[in-house]
């Protein structure tokens, strides 16, 4: 039975492939969103901490992230975003410091003045840099030894690149912490230069509700607990085949799933196409989650460039959410980004929660296991692609050579970083370029014809 011709199938229920979703169903086409996973949200998704309800991953929202705030307007809920001003923390050499403003920063021990002037001016610089795409051609860390130093790069610079992107880094290109930078200094408010970050009183899970509410509104839709196994397609359009056998026939189909998953579930990928997607790297996490009965030095932002350290940084998000959304207790993330193959991911529960709270314990003197109320880990292969050199141009089209088939996921953010307000305006902008494809494949239809 040949499907409807405006009928779409979107692999990945998370908030890329909810806003697709919602988007293409408002332009009337009929849509059927499939997640892999028990409920929606993907890297967005939320679960149970003891009885608190919260992000699985950490999450924030600045005031410079107007795709994300335009979608919560949308869901009525961006009237209620708190906005706060949050402290970052340093943690080096085996010591705490308090780098939330210029004074404290001019006071950092381990760098000297003329270092931490040419610190500063890097990061003005590149924040008022337009033309990333040349910063692809360049390795960061060679970028970051020109405007910084020897000194500023390899006590700063490199443990933090380190901490993001293990020795990966050694691949990446200058745009990558640029994108960074240009992120967090949107995010300061021009003259007083405060953090301002905001959260939505119940976190994702209430985003989530909001927008899988929305979506049945538009006529979406929703089948979970459907794994993706295998896309084909013919002149009867593209079927998708799910693990257990099941099978639907759409005219168009969007995977959001990673490039290496992607490459496998689509064997009618061109060598080319399958070369691209594979050749994409990925950064992976775990990410540990502790609700705890007090906080630990109330720096929303703790970063880390000790090696012995076994995550990246410490993020307190009771810094930033009020405590009562945690029954009174704080709430903290405890991430390691690492490859998709680190064998930390064949760690044990038991074996990661000894080695995360013995280096809490170390970190934070005033620190008591009995204080940990739950403790949860998260664990996901494929998180973020690595800006490799020249990046943009490796990039396989989000067309592909099957007909009917769209790959669009998280690696096709070329010129930012893996955020929730990055991932909506790859959506928003995605939507014009999938029915532009549509209308120039119909007009070829009927050209042959």
């Amino acid at each position: 039975m040949e499907p409807d011709s405006q009928s779409w199938g979107i692999v990945g229920g998370g908030m890329l492939g909810m806003t697709l979703a919602l988007r293409l169903a408002q332009r009337g086409h009929l849509v059927t969103l499939f997640e892999g996973a028990g409920q929606l949200g993907g890297l967005a998704s939320a679960w149970k901490l003891g009885d608190v309800v919260w992000d699985r991953h950490y999450h924030v929202t600045l005031l410079s992230d107007t795709y994300l705030r335009a979608l919560l307007s949308e869901l009525d809920l961006e009237r209620e975003i708190h906005w706060v001003q949050t402290k970052t923390g340093f943690y080096t050499d085996g010591k705490l410091y308090s780098m939330s403003n210029t004074l404290e920063f001019l006071r950092f021990p381990p760098l000297g003045l003329w270092d931490k002037l040419r610190l500063g001016f890097t990061i003005f610089y590149a924040s008022r840099i337009r033309d990333w795409e040349s910063l692809e051609q360049i390795k960061v860390e060679d970028w970051l030894r020109q405007w910084s130093g020897d000194r500023t790069t390899e006590r700063i610079w490199l443990p933090l690149l380190r901490a993001k992107l293990s020795e990966n880094y050694k691949k990446a290109s200058a745009a990558f912490i640029w994108a960074i930078i240009a992120r967090m200094y949107a995010a300061r408010r021009s003259g007083m230069k405060k953090e301002m970050f905001g959260y939505v009183p119940g976190g994702y899970a209430r985003i989530l509700d909001s927008l899988a509410r929305e979506l049945e509104q538009a006529g979406v839709t929703i089948r979970l607990n459907y794994r993706a196994k295998r896309v084909e397609s013919s002149s009867n359009g593209v079927s998708l085949i799910f693990e257990g056998g099941e099978q639907f026939t759409f005219h168009r189909t969007v995977l959001t799933t990673p490039g290496p998953v992607a490459a496998d579930i689509c064997p009618q990928l061109s060598a080319e196409e399958k070369r691209k997607l594979r050749g994409i790297q990925y950064q992976g996490i775990v990410c540990v989650s502790v609700l705890l009965k007090k906080p630990l030095a109330g720096y929303y932002v703790t970063n880390i460039t000790d090696t012995w350290v076994p995550f990246t940084a410490v993020i307190e998000m009771s810094a930033l959410v009020d405590r009562k959304h945690f029954g009174g207790n704080a709430l903290v993330y405890l991430p390691k980004y690492v490859a998709p193959n680190d064998p930390l991911f064949n760690k044990t529960d038991q074996e990661i929660r000894e080695m995360f709270l013995t280096a809490l314990a170390k970190m934070y003197p005033n620190f008591d296991r009995a204080d940990v109320l739950s403790f949860q880990i998260s664990r996901v292969r494929y998180v973020f692609a690595i800006p490799t050199l020249n990046y943009s141009r490796e990039l396989p089209a989000m067309s592909t050579s099957a007909p009917g088939v769209h790959i669009v996921n998280s690696a096709h953010i070329i010129n930012g970083t893996l955020n929730v307000n990055e991932t909506v305006q790859l959506a928003e902008r995605t939507v014009p370029e999938l029915l532009s494809s549509v209308s120039d494949a119909e007009r070829a239809e009927h050209a042959r014809a």
